[in-house]
């Protein structure tokens, strides 16, 4: 079987690097799979998500001139399955500082009273953060002896 970039097959992987993982393809093809395309997610040990001799589905990414295979697990990958919320979205713990990204109120807010809600947040924010700094920025402190 010929093998076209965009099509997804199974292969094994072979062999394990610190920057991907080498994949047999049918027809004894070897292709690498590089360590940004093994998840979505961030990966930092590739021997956490594959191990040798594991079958694997992959997407042929690019077919090099010199005959080097790019392959991909996380486009081979099926979707996530989304699903169509009908509660308002609320404020989700991952978000950095808590921030509500899209408002979930109905009621009309002039500019003014929003820069002034946001103004007030950071504010407070700021306070915080600099209570939680301060006695922090000395390094160590040295009794001095006569």
């Amino acid at each position: 079987m010929a093998l076209e970039v965009g099509t997804c097959v199974e292969g094994k992987v072979t062999g394990i690097t610190k920057f991907g993982a080498f994949v047999e393809l049918e027809g004894g093809q070897t292709g690498m799979v590089h360590i940004s395309e093994v998840a979505p997610t961030y990966v930092k040990e590739i021997r956490d998500h594959v191990t040798e001799n594991q079958q694997v589905k992959v997407k042929i990414l690019n077919i090099g001139e010199d005959g080097k295979i790019s392959l991909s697990i996380k486009k081979a990958m099926d979707p996530p399955v989304r699903t169509n919320r009908s509660t308002p979205r609320h404020t989700s713990p991952g978000r950095p500082g808590g921030f509500e990204w899209q408002s979930t109120r109905t009621e009309s807010s002039n500019f003014e009273e929003m820069m002034s809600r946001f103004k007030q947040t950071s504010d407070e924010k700021m306070l915080d953060l600099k209570r939680s700094l301060d006695g922090k920025h000395g390094g160590f402190s040295r009794s001095r002896k006569s």
